[in-house]
């Protein structure tokens, strides 16, 4: 899975990666391997709760219809909601907005024993803020540094990061547009707003380009996934995780008492 991590020490250009990409794998293979993954995932998150030492925060970033929400409902069928929380970050409230852009951010990572799901993140604030000018550039270009610090600061407190950018083309966010808007019970997640958004898609390949070459870092790396097909997203995404916990070398802790000769009546 390498082949689609971010080393920071070469600068990228989004144009060489293909979202159509399926690393020569059939629709049929890949489906049957992801299944066999999210098993692992489920054992590996219940270890994981159950040793309660470590963290785990996954970034999910990428255009409107990129498949953030339908890789959250595959890559984690089966674990256990106790353990694993999705935190979905909107327009901010005015509450927010009175607090610096991470303040909101903060409050959501995860603490021991859990796996929490940014969908979108504290990169809206160079992403929307950026594109939309909401923010002049002296404010905006100086997050990346921000937001490097920040990561670093939850790794340093022993929390694993994976970041995820779901790349698809053009063709296929017009492609499934067009499906939220012939199936009626997907209407919901369509509004006039993303033809808007569709017509800036330059300016946000390009601050997408400029968040994983200035934000992948050693301790908190961007993965750029094919994402045009969502069989072969999810088992990309599931391998990345269920090997970074494998990775974790865990244990499960051990009884307070020696149950030895414990029976029960």
């Amino acid at each position: 899975m390498d082949q689609y991590k971010i080393n920071n020490d070469n600068p990228i250009n989004l144009t060489d990666f293909d979202p159509n990409d399926t690393g020569g794998f059939t629709k049929d293979e890949a489906k049957k391997r992801t299944k066999a993954l999210n098993k692992e995932l489920e054992e590996l998150q219940e270890l994981l709760y159950a040793e309660w030492k470590h963290k785990v925060l996954i970034v999910l970033q990428a255009i409107d219809a990129g498949g953030k929400d339908g890789t959250i409902r595959h890559v984690f069928d089966g674990t256990n909601p106790q353990g694993v929380k999705v935190a979905s970050f909107k327009v901010p409230t005015e509450k927010e907005l009175a607090h610096d852009y991470l303040w909101r951010i903060h409050k959501q990572t995860p603490g021991s024993g859990e796996i929490t799901i940014f969908n979108r993140s504290h990169y809206e604030s160079i992403l929307v803020e950026r594109v939309l000018n909401l923010v002049p550039e002296k404010v905006w270009s100086k997050r990346y540094c921000h937001i490097n610090n920040f990561e670093e600061i939850l790794a340093d407190e022993g929390t694993t990061i994976l970041k995820f950018y779901l790349h698809i083309d053009q063709d296929e966010q017009k492609a499934r547009f067009q499906s939220r808007l012939d199936r009626p019970e997907k209407n919901w997640k369509f509004s006039l707003g993303d033809l808007e958004t569709r017509k800036l898609w330059p300016q946000y390949q390009q601050a997408f380009e400029d968040m994983l070459n200035k934000t992948s870092t050693g301790y908190a790396p961007w993965y750029v996934i094919p994402a045009n097909k969502k069989w072969y997203r999810n088992y990309v995404i599931s391998k990345i995780i269920v090997d970074t916990l494998k990775g974790l070398n865990m244990q499960f802790p051990k009884p307070e008492d020696d149950l030895t000769n414990v029976v029960i009546q």
